[in-house]
């Protein structure tokens, strides 16, 4: 076996070690070397002389600063040079558990395919399913309606430089997906055991190997890049083969099953196709509405960008012990439920991060934030968001994604054009005085910022529930109560509007065999981990019931 994912087998070792935890180690902010004499209590209580350890690696550092003077609380992973040995710690004091990622066994089908499976989509769902399936022997056809990632990079920072939008060459489309552009969070709320086979992949492919214990693990947009070209080059070499700069544009059906794909490039003949086009393929969803698919609206949200200088953010969270240095960026996750049953929250926080231009459609203004894996920018960025349902919309998909557009056009307008962004402070927001009121935090945005009234882009009742809802966040966290906060406008795109509806145990289309909804455009999915772990899992479910082609 050879290629560019072979670099980094010194990572492939670590996912299949047992790592035992050892939870509140608690040290006083005077301590000289903190990581280091965390990880040498973690190894006394375990019983264990330095010289068994292979690792030591911080899993958790909080804060307590209940009782006056802060504490570090430290939880540290410990992996043993002897494998399996770890289990045998679990019982040394009440603090200390471990845990094992699960084995995975695939099945694979008899029946040969007669055309090999095509996954629409190189994001995490899409990248994840021909991962598996190129393992597995099945050689997938990718197709990717963006470039590869070296020229997706140049089109972003063409864009961000000069207005000129590449509708297929953005922060939303092109190889990676929008997890691209993104912090590389591989957080999850899902305890599925698919989360360990990703995880694994990642570090394969050169991802810091802290991913393996962190509990708030992230890649980072610089290093996340190397990451995803690693994966694809082991998918080609492996026979799959990955075509860029082709979208999917229809479908060919016989009897109720999948028979061939229409694509920018010519036909494709196939009858087993992982649908993985992320949240923002317009197109792909009109496509599919027009062919009589099951299409339904699903809950998503909208609202704006809030930025506030990073180190108030750490004062909010760590109080006395901020700026000390084993410390790290402070994040934070706030919701609120608001007047007339909406719920107002933060979203995809980027710590020392930035604002990013997110649009994909000529005449539209949308952001996102990222940040780089250093996280030491300036300011700390998250969506700031209201939830809409299908109940906004008739429960019509196409008045659901009309809506987006409808805000991103108003967005456009209200900057002025030229993918400039609507910006205001958040007294002056709060206060209703349509000004961009200029303090410590300087907006981030690459095309620039223009004052508007940000409330007067969104419906009067989701303008209402926003200001609720930062209101309740300045009460929770200090930060928030900052008048000269910038909120840049406006986002929108923080997960699909519709669903692709699919059967339970098979995960194929409803009505429509061989066609597998899958990842984040298809409803089904959050963010990078969860998106990776259901392609996995619908390729999973295809290799049931088919083997690789003959060769």
């Amino acid at each position: 076996m050879s290629g560019p994912y072979m670099a980094h087998t010194k990572y492939h070792r670590l996912r299949n070690l047992i790592y035992a935890l050892v939870r509140n180690i608690r040290l006083p902010l005077t301590c000289p070397d903190p990581d280091a004499e965390a990880a040498a209590k973690a190894l006394a209580i375990l019983r264990v002389p330095a010289r068994r350890a292979a690792h030591c690696g911080v899993a958790k550092l909080s804060v307590d600063a209940r009782h006056g003077t802060p504490v570090l609380v430290y939880t540290i992973a410990v992996t043993l040079k002897d494998e399996g040995e770890e289990s045998a710690l679990a019982g040394a004091s009440p603090c200390v558990c471990y845990t094992q990622p699960p084995k995975f066994d695939f099945t694979t089908g008899k029946t040969p395919l007669t055309h090999r499976p095509v996954v629409v989509g190189l994001g995490p769902a899409g990248l994840f399913a021909a991962l598996l399936l190129a393992r597995r022997g099945y050689r997938p056809l990718v197709l990717e309606r963006g470039p590869a990632l070296d020229e997706r990079i140049r089109a972003v920072e063409h864009f961000e430089k000069t207005g000129t939008l590449d509708p297929n060459a953005n922060i939303q489309f092109g190889e990676g997906g929008a997890g691209t552009f993104s912090d590389g969070k591989l957080t999850t709320r899902v305890g599925d055991p698919l989360c360990a086979f990703v995880t694994g992949a990642f570090l394969d492919h050169g991802a810091p190997a802290d991913i393996a214990w962190r509990q708030k693990p992230h890649v980072g947009t610089d290093l996340l890049r190397g990451v995803i070209r690693s994966i694809r080059g082991e998918i080609e070499a492996l026979g799959g083969e990955v075509r860029f700069n082709t979208a999917l544009t229809g479908l060919h059906t016989r009897n109720g099953a999948l028979t061939g794909i229409e694509t920018t490039a010519g036909p494709v003949p196939c009858e087993q196709l992982i649908l993985a086009v992320g949240h923002s393929a317009r197109d792909t969803f009109a496509m599919l509405h027009g062919l009589g698919l099951p299409l339904e609206c699903k809950p998503f949200s909208v609202g704006f960008r809030a930025e506030h200088l990073q180190t108030e953010i750490d004062k909010s969270l760590y109080h006395g012990a901020a700026g000390h240095p084993a410390l790290p960026k402070g994040e934070y996750q706030l919701s609120q439920h608001v007047s007339g049953g909406r719920c107002v929250y933060t979203f995809c926080m980027c710590p020392g991060g930035t604002v990013c231009a997110a649009a994909s459609e000529a005449g539209g203004v949308v952001t996102n934030g990222m940040s780089l894996h250093a996280r030491d920018g300036r300011n700390a960025n998250a969506a700031v968001v209201v939830s809409v349902d299908g109940g906004d919309f008739d429960n019509d998909p196409a008045k659901a994604v009309a809506f987006q557009r409808r805000l991103e056009q108003a967005a456009y307008r209200a900057g002025g054009g030229n993918y400039l962004a609507p910006a205001e402070t958040v007294g002056s927001f709060l206060a209703r005085r349509s000004a961009l009121e200029l303090g410590a935090v300087q907006p981030t945005y690459p095309r620039g910022v223009t004052p508007c009234d940000l409330g007067s882009l969104l419906p009067d009742d989701l303008s209402g529930a926003l200001r609720e809802g930062l209101t309740a966040f300045g009460r929770k966290l200090a930060a928030y109560r900052a008048p000269d906060a910038v909120l840049t406008g406006l986002e929108t795109r923080t997960s699909s509007p519709v669903r692709l509806l699919r059967d339970k145990e098979n995960l194929q289309c409803t009505g429509l065999a061989g066609l597998y909804p899958c990842g984040e455009g298809a409803g089904y999915a959050g963010g990078i981990m969860t998106a990776a772990v259901d392609g996995v899992r619908c390729a999973a479910e295809l290799m049931k019931n088919w083997g690789p082609m003959a060769d």
